[in-house]
């Protein structure tokens, strides 16, 4: 979906929760090798920068500049602009080659992908055997009964303006494809993603942010719907008991690791 989040990128970099440490070592666990990884889809790099603390090199691709120009900078992690125009057999030689890497991540993402064409990548990317692909997505925040109760009705509001490739995050990826071979070790399988908190301590500015950056919400602006009103911002504040409260929050995670049939 290229472009899609373009015009709200201070918004999106703001609003995401921070992925805990912890996944990235699970993952690395994982892996016989960590000599490189490829992060795909990867945004401002937060995934990327987290999976570098394990792997030797990361390759971190976007279809999007605009998101790249944000990437934070990381000694053992390459940004490269991969539009959707680009072959194939370009995509593979850039990345390391057939066989090459050892871990695949993609954070928030693959459900706007063309899965038709990602996947075949995937297999031909992979180490065989021991190259792992993980996929995740979350939900939330939640913050309390009463701002939760606003956040879904404001939620209904935007259905209209949904692109319906969203539904597969909304639904935890419980009903994303994922033709790859379990892991185990609980980390979640096609139909069966595993559920994973994150926390964290959230200022209602962000908390508009996180709003503002749904996909959903600028579509509505771009065809003239501000779903977002000083009047439902006002809503909001007072449930959320003031601008200045900062909230502890928890964000719901949902994981998918596999590795490709042999």
């Amino acid at each position: 979906m290229a472009g899609l989040f373009d015009k709200q990128v201070e918004d999106y970099l703001d609003a995401r929760p921070n992925y805990p440490l912890q996944w990235y070592s699970m993952l690395a666990a994982l892996t016989p090798h960590h000599a490189l990884a490829w992060d795909v889809g990867t945004g401002n790099g937060q995934a990327a920068l987290g999976v570098a603390e394990y792997y030797e090199q990361v390759m971190a691709t976007d279809i999007s500049e605009a998101q790249l120009k944000s990437a934070i900078p990381h000694s053992r992690v390459k940004y490269l602009h991969t539009p959707l125009s680009l072959p194939e057999e370009e995509v593979v030689k850039l990345i390391g080659g057939e066989g090459s890497v050892d871990l695949i991540t993609v954070a928030q993402a693959v459900h706007w992908f063309d899965l038709s064409t990602f996947y075949p990548l995937v297999n031909r990317l992979l180490k065989k055997p021991g190259g792992v692909i993980a996929v995740w997505t979350y939900k939330g925040p939640t913050v309390s009964p009463a701002v939760d109760s606003l956040t879904q009705r404001f939620y209904l509001t935007t259905l209209p303006f949904w692109n319906e490739r969203a539904q597969n995050a909304v639904d935890g990826y419980k009903t994303l494809p994922f033709p790859f071979e379990s892991v185990g070790l609980g980390m979640g399988s096609e139909g069966h993603p595993v559920s994973l908190d994150m926390e964290k301590k959230l200022s209602f500015e962000g908390f508009l942010r996180m709003l503002r950056s749904w996909s959903a919400v600028a579509t509505a602006k771009d065809k003239g719907v501000h779903l977002l009103s000083e009047e439902v911002v006002k809503e909001f504040e007072t449930a959320w008991g003031g601008r200045e409260v900062i909230a502890s929050v928890t964000y719901k995670g949902f994981m998918l690791a596999g590795k490709v049939k042999l």
